[in-house]
């Protein structure tokens, strides 16, 4: 580019120089790999949704990382926003509630499991909401890759979006709308646990937790997340739901298109739906 113009581009705004390509050899979908100002341009350029992955840290038995459902959230919010266009992935958040420190319950019981209190939980949810629906973005959607904090993802969406219809009607900035996509887990775990039914795997080897359906999924996702040695005989440990001993990388590939394909077209019929204030 010559200097000249180089520096006609510096004279346009944020939408103009996206438009112009300016940021073209640059464009990540995550948030926190971008400028303040890229962010910007990329919102006044026609982006409209931040999708907030929400994981946890937590034990999954002797064949699993503990950080499994961070790694499934991240990775399964990018392929997301990549087929939805106009959105954006807001980092993850990694701690959740998992039980009582102490005397420690549920998964607090093995090591390597972090837990935070309920309220903390919600409050960083908010906190994290507002401040992409202030920076100018239409619709936040919070995706939760673990069951145990589906209900608070619900109540937090709820509270905001009772915020936001109780804000005077002459406010001119567009509302921002807060989803729970209840539909990304639920294709996670129901629709897959009945995908592997049909095909012959019992309940028993399903399982709830850390079993086959949950073990594939991990392994499709990122062969890194299963210790491949320990699967012959994790399903007599405790913390272990499920028996992973046939869990393969090809069982989990079905179950993360069909999460992928089902969460974009709940998305785009959320997304659609006009605002009210």
């Amino acid at each position: 580019m010559t200097g000249a113009g180089a520096f006609a581009l510096l004279l346009l705004g944020p939408a103009a120089l996206w438009a112009a390509g300016a940021f073209a050899a640059a464009a990540p979908l995550q948030l926190d790999a971008m400028t303040s100002p890229e962010l910007a341009a990329r919102i006044a350029a026609g982006t409209t949704t931040a999708l907030l992955p929400i994981g946890a840290t937590e034990q999954n038995g002797p064949h699993m990382v503990l950080g499994k459902h961070n790694v499934r959230a991240q990775r399964l919010a990018e392929r997301i926003a990549e087929r939805l266009g106009n959105a954006v992935v807001a980092p993850l958040l990694a701690y959740a509630p998992e039980g009582d420190v102490d005397p420690p319950s549920g998964h607090m019981r093995y090591a390597g499991t972090i837990s935070i209190p309920v309220a903390a939980f919600e409050a960083l949810l908010e906190g994290a909401a507002r401040s992409l629906c202030r920076h100018g973005l239409h619709d936040v959607v919070l995706l939760g890759d673990h069951g145990g904090y589906q209900a608070s993802l619900a109540r937090v969406a709820a509270r905001l979006g009772a915020r936001r219809a109780a804000r005077p009607a002459s406010t001119s900035q567009r509302p921002c709308r807060v989803h729970a996509l209840a539909t990304y887990y639920e294709l996670a775990t129901v629709d897959h646990a009945r995908w592997l039914r049909e095909r012959g795997y019992t309940e028993s080897e399903i399982g709830r937790h850390a079993g086959l359906a949950d073990t594939s999924l991990a392994w499709a996702i990122d062969p890194g997340l299963v210790r491949q040695a320990a699967l012959a005989s994790a399903a007599s440990v405790p913390g272990v739901s499920g028996d992973p001993s046939r869990a393969s990388a090809a069982l989990g590939q079905s179950a993360v298109e069909r999460i992928v394909e089902g969460s974009v077209a709940a998305l785009r019929v959320l997304l659609a739906a006009a605002p009210r204030r």
